[in-house]
Formats: C-alpha cells, sequence, structure tokens
C-alpha cells in the first residue's frame, strides 16, 4: 500500500512539474501587449471605439495563427485619459514582458517618455504623442508613425490654401486655433505659427478648458473676431460641443477643419445635420466599412461571437484607427522576427529595432487588410514618423466622405522645426543625438 501511495504521489508531482512547464512554455510562447484604453469619463465616447478597433485586431491576428504561430496576449488598463492613471497602467503592465506601449495620450506620452530608455519598451504613438520624436536620432524609443500633430497641421493648411487658390491667398486671411488646453492641443501652435510667418495670415489662439464642455466664451470670441477659418484640436466632448456652439453662433460649419482626433462619428452623429459641411483631416485612412480588414474581422472575430464591441461600429473612423494603430505595433514585433528568429517571443528592445525597420510595401498591407486605406509606410534609424501623408473628409450630415486628394505635409517646414525642437530636448537632457556608424549597430 505504500508503495503504490508513493508511486502515485511521484506521478501527482511529474504531472504538475509538467503542468508547470507545459504552462510556463505556453506564457513563453505569447508575446504580451498592454493596452492603455479608456471607456469611462468624459473621453469614453471616443476611446471606445478606438480600444475596440485595437483589441479586435489583436484577436484577428490570433485568428490568423498569430506571428510566426506566436500567439498575442493582451490586458487592458483604465486610464480615463488621466496622466497620473495612464503612468500606473504603464508601471503595472510592464512587468509582464510589454513588447511596446501606446498610451493614447499626449500628456502621457511626454511622462513615459522618460522611461521608455530606462524600461526598454518602445513607445509607440500613432497620430499623437511629440512631434519632435519623428527624430530617431534622438528619440531612440519614440515612434509617432504614419503621422504627427506637425503633419496634420500643415495638412490643413495646405487644404485651406488650395480652397483660396494657393497657400499666397491666405495673407490678410484669420485663423483661429479652437484647442484643448492640454500639451496635446498645444502640440501644433509651432507649426501653424511658421506657417503664420511664411504666409501672413493671422493665428488667434483660443485654448478651451478641459474636458471642454463649456464653450460659450471661446466663441462668443469667435463670433466677434470672424475668422475666416477655424482649426478645431479638441477630443471627446469638446468636438461635438464646440459645433454646436458653431452652430448657435452661426459660424459657417464649412469654415471649420478639425485635426484627426477631431473628425469621426462620435464627433458629429448628435448634431447630424448641423455638422454638414464641417471637415477634418485624416490619418490615412477614413471609415472604411468595405476594406478587406474589416470582412476578415465580421468573418474571423465578431463572426465567431468574439468581437470587443458593436458590430456597427466595426470599420468607423475611431474604430479604424485603433486597428491600425494595432496593426503598425504588431508588425513591429514580425520585423522584429525576421532578424531575431522567427516563432520566438521578441524583447522590448528587439521590437525597437523592428519598429525602426519597418517597411510597409503596397502588397504587405494589402495582404494584412488595408488595401485602399493606408499608403506604403517605411521607417529609418533617424525618421521614427516613416510618412506624412493625409486627406481631408468632410461630414455630408449622414457620413464622412473624401473631399480631397492625398495630401503631403512639407518636409522643408517639418524637418528643420523637428531637428530644432529635438536638439533643444537633447541639449535638455544632456543625450547625445545617434550617428548613422551607431545605427549600424
Amino acid at each position: 500500500m505504500k508503495v503504490r501511495n508513493l508511486i502515485l504521489a511521484v506521478a501527482a508531482v511529474a504531472a504538475g512539474a509538467s503542468a508547470v512547464t507545459t504552462s510556463a512554455y505556453a506564457q513563453a510562447k505569447e508575446q504580451f501587449i498592454p493596452v492603455l484604453s479608456y471607456r469611462t469619463g468624459p473621453y469614453a465616447p471616443n476611446g471606445v471605439p478606438w480600444a475596440n478597433g485595437y483589441v479586435d485586431y489583436l484577436k484577428l491576428v490570433n485568428a490568423r495563427g498569430g506571428l510566426n504561430g506566436v500567439k498575442l496576449s493582451f490586458e487592458e488598463c483604465e486610464t480615463g485619459y488621466d496622466t497620473a492613471r495612464s503612468v500606473e497602467c504603464y508601471e503595472r503592465l510592464k512587468s509582464k514582458g510589454a513588447s511596446f506601449v501606446q498610451p493614447l495620450s499626449t500628456g502621457a506620452t511626454f511622462a513615459i517618455t522618460e522611461k521608455a530608455p530606462i524600461d526598454k519598451i518602445p513607445v509607440v504613438t500613432i497620430g499623437y504623442g511629440r512631434s519632435e520624436s519623428a527624430d530617431g536620432s534622438v528619440f531612440k524609443w519614440n515612434f509617432p508613425i504614419a503621422g504627427t500633430y506637425w503633419v496634420a497641421a500643415d495638412t490643413i493648411l495646405q487644404a485651406l490654401g488650395k480652397k483660396e487658390g494657393g497657400l499666397d491667398k491666405l495673407k490678410g486671411k484669420k485663423i483661429a486655433l479652437v484647442y484643448h488646453d492640454s500639451p496635446f492641443g498645444k502640440e501644433p501652435i509651432p507649426l501653424m505659427q511658421e506657417r503664420a510667418k511664411m504666409h501672413g495670415f493671422e493665428l488667434q489662439l483660443l485654448p478651451v478648458t478641459a474636458p471642454g464642455v463649456e464653450q460659450k466664451a471661446t466663441w462668443l470670441q469667435v463670433r466677434q473676431a470672424k475668422p475666416d477659418y477655424v482649426v478645431l484640436w479638441g477630443w471627446g466632448v469638446m468636438n461635438s460641443t464646440a459645433i454646436k456652439e458653431a452652430q448657435a453662433t452661426g459660424y459657417p460649419r464649412e469654415k471649420m477643419y478639425g485635426v484627426w482626433w477631431a473628425g469621426a462619428e462620435p464627433d458629429v452623429k448628435d448634431v447630424a445635420e448641423g455638422a454638414k459641411g464641417y471637415n477634418a483631416v485624416t490619418m490615412q485612412h477614413g471609415a472604411e466599412p468595405q476594406s478587406k480588414l474589416v470582412k476578415d474581422v465580421m468573418a474571423m472575430v465578431h463572426g465567431k461571437g468574439e468581437g470587443t464591441g458593436p458590430k456597427e461600429e466595426v470599420g468607423q473612423v475611431l474604430y479604424m484607427r485603433g486597428a491600425m494603430s494595432a496593426m503598425l505595433g504588431v508588425e513591429g514585433i514580425r520585423a522584429a522576427q525576421e532578424r531575431f528568429g522567427k516563432g520566438k517571443v521578441m524583447t522590448g528592445e528587439q521590437v525597437r529595432w523592428g519598429l525602426e525597420n519597418l517597411n510597409l510595401t503596397q502588397a504587405k498591407l494589402d495582404t494584412l487588410g488595408f488595401a485602399g486605406v493606408m499608403r506604403p509606410i517605411s521607417t529609418s534609424c533617424t525618421d521614427h514618423m516613416g510618412s506624412s501623408w493625409a486627406r481631408i473628409h468632410t461630414w455630408d450630415g449622414k457620413a464622412w466622405k473624401f473631399t480631397s486628394d492625398w495630401l503631403q505635409a512639407d518636409e522643408q517646414i517639418i524637418k528643420p522645426l523637428v531637428k530644432a525642437t529635438a536638439a533643444k530636448y537633447a541639449a535638455e537632457k544632456k543625450l547625445t543625438p545617434r550617428t548613422p556608424a551607431d545605427c549600424q549597430s
């Protein structure tokens, strides 16, 4: 009896050891991605569809078989669009082997930028964050892939110039910037001031206190100043409030141009016909309900009852932004595998290399389901943005429709601004910018 019990005990220990080993192996074969999101608070109407698109894309990658057999794991952490809570989420999740982090907040990006070089975790900011971080020689760990706020501001001003018959025709015009009074809202100011000097238009700065539900005083100033155009740099409830106030004061919506965080369905759906004619710059994509990506998500994620949000929002503007943001981060992992080993889990440092060596050709984008949605993107050691193209879309009362050709930000203006601002940051932080030789190592 004692011998039998001993045999059973040994077998149990062996089985337990096997289970632990299998579990550890399973965890080791998963690439962890933290998801900083905000599904509560005044920014939730915009934050939720972005998060749903982001998470659905991670699920889609797994449904497609993962990355060379490596499955993705993720965990959401609610930030409420609060910088301190975002940093808390980052600190809590980074120890799980974070591949990269997307803060989804410019304020949080500023804070986490200081931590990333120590933690060796890339900070991926798709369409937000520090515009000067496009300079990879200074910002080794930051990746504002596919466009910064200076790209957004520049392409909006180009669109206004085209509407007037040329940028030189902006001379003597008044352009009001109604902006979220935060690091996010202040980002476009240097670029717009530079353009104002070049073209001779008057720039009026009108800050709005967060979250932006009270704007009557701001729009009274707009009514008094009678600007030729209003550029809206808002997020969340601020956007629909601004459009409603414009309607109430009689300011033409067709003379309003929003940043790409002020140009989605939640911003206009409550105003509907009242928002007709309102414009916004898009970060390459718009609403893409007919894209292959959406069809794949509907079949392989929602079709299996694993969708994160309502089916109706799949393909809408912010849903696509979330999916695109996830894709760009995931492709950084895939690029890293090409160098460091397919079928292996990549470290944050290896993923950083992958993000710095992205080569998303149109053929690759098409394969991923982004045909007709995005243009090719290619990053490098010195260029962490990789693309500076955008378009304008306009709300027709029922849906967003593209109303411009592709616009490319003027590098002759943006590059010197990036270099100067990055150099100032490097001097303040006592950083030595990387040289071409450093980039080869």
